[in-house]
């Protein structure tokens, strides 16, 4: 891409409130170049040392969310965005609300006849020793417990055996009111991006990806270099084709626009793709997906965050007045 851009005033939202603060600072710092070395009126704006009031009295035109997890991704910034009127880029309220729990992002998909792992829900206070020690017996071992809403990796444990399921459940429960425990699929591990709104979304590569003894964490995700991302991903032929396909759809029909990333296991042994969890806001670090893929495709980090700056939108645009 390249030209004048139109933008106007153009704030990064980043850092926030939640746990994924610190990533999200990487990855606003990391687009405000971007936008900057290609002549946008780009700012840095932190929501939270700063009001959302003071967007529309500074007289910002659109903001770029690089805000991860919760009042970020979750649909409460962009309410916010909504009344005040400034177009934001990614997805629009309801489906913020919705991918940011994993939970209710299995449900929607389940209904669709999309595959992702068996899961059983515990919400804190209303579940006892008993229920905690069953779960493995209807998962299998080993299985994954997570926090229903957090990003990042944050709060995930994998349990290997039945001592370590009510270490793992209090965890998650101290980040989140719902814990999510998932069957483990065994397999090749890879996430695939989104760009575009409907009809017009696009799948881009597939990246496999191959972390050290199989842990892709907080720790491997964005701090060290021994994961390996691997993009043409090497997949045998039909599988990566299949598996944009399916992110298509999943990203379709929880409404999602912009664009977005979806993480997927790929069992073993029978070869099918389970849907993890999707991404609304995902990450623009040095380590980051996306922009890995984006690459891959042709485009440059510089473009990508242009064109994810050019999507901006509300979702209820000011229409004409009915006389």
């Amino acid at each position: 891409m390249s030209g004048t851009f139109n933008f106007g005033k153009v704030a990064v939202l980043m850092g926030g409130q939640s746990a994924e603060r610190e990533v999200s600072l990487m990855s606003g710092s990391g687009v405000l170049k971007a936008l900057q070395a290609k002549g946008v009126d780009a700012h840095a704006f932190d929501p939270a040392q700063r009001d959302l009031s003071e967007l529309k009295r500074e007289g910002f035109g659109r903001c770029f969310i690089a805000l991860h997890g919760r009042f970020g991704e979750d649909g409460t910034v962009q309410g916010a965005l909504e009344l005040l009127g400034i177009p934001y880029t990614g997805s629009g309220v309801m489906a913020s609300s919705i991918a940011i729990d994993k939970v209710m992002t299995k449900r929607v998909w389940l209904a669709e006849g999309i595959p992702t792992p068996k899961y059983r829900l515990l919400r804190r206070g209303a579940y006892q020793r008993g229920q905690v020690v069953r779960i493995p017996d209807e998962l299998g071992l080993p299985l994954i417990v997570k926090p229903a809403r957090e990003g990042s990796s944050i709060g995930v444990a994998k349990v290997q055996g039945y001592s370590e399921m009510q270490g793992a459940v209090d965890a998650a429960a101290a980040l989140d009111a719902d814990v999510l425990c998932e069957q483990f699929v065994s397999g090749d591990e890879v996430t695939c991006p989104i760009l575009g709104t409907g009809d017009a979304a696009r799948a881009l590569p597939v990246i496999r990806i191959v972390a050290p003894a199989g842990n892709y964490d907080y720790q491997n995700k964005y701090f060290t270099d021994d994961t390996q991302y691997l993009v043409p991903c090497g997949l045998p032929a039909g599988e990566e084709a299949a598996i944009q396909a399916l992110v298509l759809k999943a990203y379709r029909v929880l409404g999602c626009r912009g664009w977005g990333r979806i993480d997927v296991m790929i069992d073993g042994r029978t070869r099918q793709p389970s849907l993890l969890e999707i991404n609304t806001s995902p990450g623009m670090t040095g380590h980051s997906l996306v922009p890995m893929s984006a690459r891959a495709a042709g485009i440059s980090y510089e473009d990508l965050c242009v064109q994810l700056l050019a999507s901006a939108t509300l979702d209820h645009a000011k229409e004409a007045a009915i006389p």
